[in-house]
């Protein structure tokens, strides 16, 4: 009998469930999320099952290939295959050496022509990926799985790493709805589950500011919504596309948006309500308006108190008290900071939104976990952006570290952008040395 491998095991225990942030990752999730890694790094499919997890973590196989071992490593945040259990069999036959083998030699003659062939096109499929002529629902959950991993990886890593990746699935998954071997009662799954993925495309290019690419994405993923007639999906995609307009300085679109996602709320579960509104602060607060920004933070806060995660669609169960309070942080940190001034209004509006803007940032970055290190590194460092310009200086360097710590583990040029704003607010206070450090580090950081 094998020794079970519990180091793996654990590890993927404390890994959380990319379709169920409340459960654990299975064999199979963490299977994704090792082949999705090894395209996006190696560009080459990666071929791990849940089945050969299992031999994994019943210690059957000690030693997987170098490739398997550094995904497994990035992705369940090990520094040393032995923390994950892996060791190399104490077997061995002296009567064979590297030395007895010319390996290269026996490689190419192994590849044949194939080994001539440039690197790139080795990784393209000489055949077809064609969709199946018959829709099954285990096609529907596969898409489901799918769209799950690469969230979560987006959570965790930011929406520059698997953009390629995401992108191949998303065009295979439009393939199906192409196929008229779809049963009736198949139709609306099958463009809800394909919406689903086309909105973790679409989020991952706004993440990475390729934002004509999000737009189209979300364009998709909206119209799958109409199709599925799901209003929670319709949510959802209206909520980020409001969120990319803000961002991109439209926030009177973003309101429209948001607008347009409200209508029947009534259809709507109470975290979807406390997102719209959440988003509706943030435009509210762009556009000046600081009553409406105010009172919509009033009403998310109202909805958000309604919530029981358990009557909730999986894919709203992130949203918890730290992305609550991040998201209504972020409208209150744009009323301070878009329009603190040294007398009059400003001085008003800093006296009654800064301590709530602190407080709320502050509830998000000790909230999220590290499966959401993206937007605790993005709170983080508005927390430090607010602090340095309105309170202690060197607190707001302590606080603005830890932050560009969490956000060098991402790649996200939101919080590359975040960071840039940080150090213009620091720039009055360069000559104290935490000050002067922390500009030096994220100077650093944006360039990496």
């Amino acid at each position: 009998m094998s020794e079970p491998n519990l180091l793996l095991q654990q590890a993927r225990e404390r890994l959380p469930s990319p379709a169920d942030p409340g459960e654990h990752a299975s064999r199979q999730e963490l299977a994704d999320l090792v082949n999705a890694w090894l395209f996006e790094n190696h560009h080459r499919q990666g071929g791990l099952t849940q089945e050969y997890v299992g031999k994994l973590e019943r210690g059957e196989v000690r030693w997987p290939n170098r490739d398997y071992r550094e995904a497994f490593r990035t992705i369940l945040g090990a520094e040393r295959d032995k923390d994950l259990g892996f060791s190399r069999s104490r077997r061995t036959n002296p009567a064979v050496t590297v030395t007895d083998v010319d390996r290269k030699g026996f490689i190419r003659t192994a590849l044949g022509a194939a080994a001539a062939v440039p690197l790139a096109e080795l990784a393209m499929p000489a055949q077809a990926i064609t969709p199946p002529s018959v829709i099954q629902p285990s096609d529907i959950a596969e898409l489901r799985t799918i769209a799950g991993v690469f969230t979560t990886w987006d959570h965790t890593y930011g929406g520059g790493l698997v953009r390629e990746a995401v992108a191949g699935q998303l065009r295979f998954a439009v393939g199906l709805l192409k196929q008229s071997g779809c049963p009736a009662n198949l139709h609306d799954p099958l463009y809800a589950a394909v919406g689903w993925l086309a909105h973790a495309a679409a989020f991952m290019a706004f993440d990475a500011y390729a934002h004509d690419d999000a737009r189209r994405m979300f364009a998709l993923a909206l119209t799958c919504a109409e199709q599925a007639n799901d209003w929670h999906l319709r949510a959802k995609v209206l909520s980020s596309m409001a969120r990319q307009a803000i961002w991109c300085g439209d926030a009177d679109n973003g309101l429209t948006l948001v607008e347009f996602a409200m209508v029947r709320a009534d259809r709507l579960t109470p975290a979807e309500r406390a997102m719209l509104r959440s988003a509706q602060a943030r435009a509210f607060a762009k556009l000046g308006r600081v009553q409406e920004a105010w009172r919509a933070v009033e009403e998310a806060d109202a909805e958000f108190d309604h919530i029981r995660l358990s009557e909730e669609k999986p894919w709203m169960r992130y949203y918890d008290t730290a992305q609550h309070s991040g998201d209504t942080g972020h409208a209150l940190f744009d009323l301070v900071i878009d329009r603190r001034a040294t007398g009059g209004v400003g001085e008003a509006i800093n006296k009654r939104y800064l301590p709530e803007a602190s407080r709320r940032l502050a509830s998000a970055v000790a909230g999220h976990s590290a499966a959401y290190v993206r937007s605790r590194a993005i709170s983080g460092i508005k927390l430090a952006s607010l602090t340095m310009a309105t309170g202690d200086p060197e607190e707001g360097a302590s606080v603005g570290g830890r932050a560009v710590t969490d956000a060098g583990t991402v790649r996200s040029r939101r919080a590359q952008d975040d960071m840039k704003e940080l150090a213009q607010l620091a720039l009055p206070h360069k000559s104290r040395t935490p000050v002067a450090v922390l500009r030096h580090r994220i100077r650093e950081a944006v360039q990496t």
